[in-house]
């Protein structure tokens, strides 16, 4: 059978190291003689071209003779075996505590059992170049994964700073009404979303978008909706085009634009319009939960409405709800996010913990927050927005 490998003999006895050379080349090995290990060693590194060493038991360093330094000491990676013509016991004995992979006694008499020993060796060493390889491959893809990662962090921080300044200001007082806003996300960019706008002297436009998923194409998923609603108050503005005086239009354009972004986003949101001079609220509900919620001196409720999400269904239905507003009132509009930071685990529970919330007298939009435990929210599970209108009498 014939063998291959690169082989250094190490033995301070030259005629040995020639005859074991020899020996082995016989058998297919490349083969090379030094007289010292310690001189040899920093050939023998990871790097190292050897596929085997053959060393004898006494050619190492004086520290070796002491017991208190062995191979790896030397940072010797190739796999080493160690020969003596001593007594077979106290020369393996000698080897493994040197920290060889095996042993052999000379003069050499089964060759074929040493040959058999050297090409394990030689896999061994291929293995280990293999993995080395596959280290450094691992290394350089993980450098590259990190700078791609910086990359794209700077990227979504960019995106989240422009998306910060989509949003409205908060507060924005319009007579007696205030509106206000918290946006909490989960990401860099949120697929969450609010707006609200005055249309003229009579009309304040609203409205809260959850959008599916996260990340960016959620959040460029806001930014359609977001200039739907800028484009259909420029159509009101120079064409008194009525439309974004009504939810449920608003509703329908904002479907009509997700199903032909054709990027599988959906969304559930509340669209809503205050007449002020009427102190009214007409809204449409698209799917949204949890609902909206009216507080005032009659307590904390649900507003009622239901709709299929936007961006999911060619016919999805949605209807609007006119209502009276008290004097006094807050209005608090979430995305589902703030769901998932309740304590209750099923949804029944959790919308009855929030609703009590609300019950216990929250007397502005910042102390709602606290109480819910999001002033100290730098991320959330998901995405969570939160909407805020509040009406004070003149005479509270």
């Amino acid at each position: 059978m014939a063998y291959s490998g690169k082989v250094l003999v190490v033995d301070d006895d030259r005629q040995r190291a020639r005859e074991l050379a020899e020996l082995t080349a016989s058998a297919g090995f490349t083969t090379s003689v030094s007289t010292s290990l310690e001189d040899s060693a920093p050939a023998l590194d990871d790097s190292s071209d050897w596929d085997v060493v053959l060393c004898d038991v006494h050619a190492t360093p004086e520290a070796w003779e002491r017991g208190d330094a062995n191979l790896r000491e030397l940072d010797v990676q190739v796999p080493v075996m160690m020969f003596s013509n001593e007594s077979r016991a106290a020369g393996m004995l000698r080897a493994l505590r040197l920290g060889a992979n095996d042993f052999f006694a000379t003069p050499v008499e089964d060759s074929e059992a040493l040959f058999a020993s050297m090409e394990r060796c030689v896999r061994l060493r291929a293995m280990s170049r293999e993995l080395q390889q596959s280290r450094r491959s691992l290394e350089a893809t993980n450098r590259e994964l990190k700078s791609t990662i910086r990359v794209l962090e700077q990227d979504q921080q960019a995106g989240r700073q422009v998306q910060l300044r989509m949003l409205p200001s908060s507060p924005m007082v319009v007579g007696d009404y205030m509106f206000s806003h918290t946006v909490i996300p989960s990401l860099y960019l949120s697929g969450d979303f609010t707006d609200y706008f005055t249309v003229d002297e009579h009309y304040v436009v609203f409205f809260i978008a959850d959008v599916s998923g996260h990340g960016s194409s959620s959040a460029f998923t806001t930014v359609l909706l977001k200039n739907l609603f800028a484009r259909k108050r420029s159509d009101y503005l120079r064409r008194n085009d009525g439309t974004i005086l009504q939810p449920v239009e608003m509703l329908k354009l904002a479907n009509r634009e997700l199903l032909d972004l054709g990027v599988g986003k959906f969304a559930t949101m509340v669209v809503g319009v205050i007449d002020r001079i009427s102190n009214t609220l007409c809204y449409g509900v698209a799917g949204h939960l949890p609902l909206p919620v009216l507080v005032s001196d009659q307590g904390a409720c649900y507003l009622e409405g239901e709709g299929n999400a936007v961006g999911m269904l060619e016919d999805a239905n949605f209807t609007d709800t006119l209502i009276g507003l008290p004097d006094s009132f807050m209005l608090a509009l979430f995305s589902d996010g703030i769901l998932e930071t309740l304590p209750p685990k099923n949804l029944v529970e959790k919308e009855q913990f929030f609703l009590d919330v609300f019950s216990q007298s929250a007397d502005s939009p910042e102390e709602l927050v606290s109480r819910l435990g999001l002033d100290n929210v730098d991320a959330a599970p998901d995405d969570i927005a939160a909407l805020f209108v509040n009406k004070r009498f003149a005479g509270d």
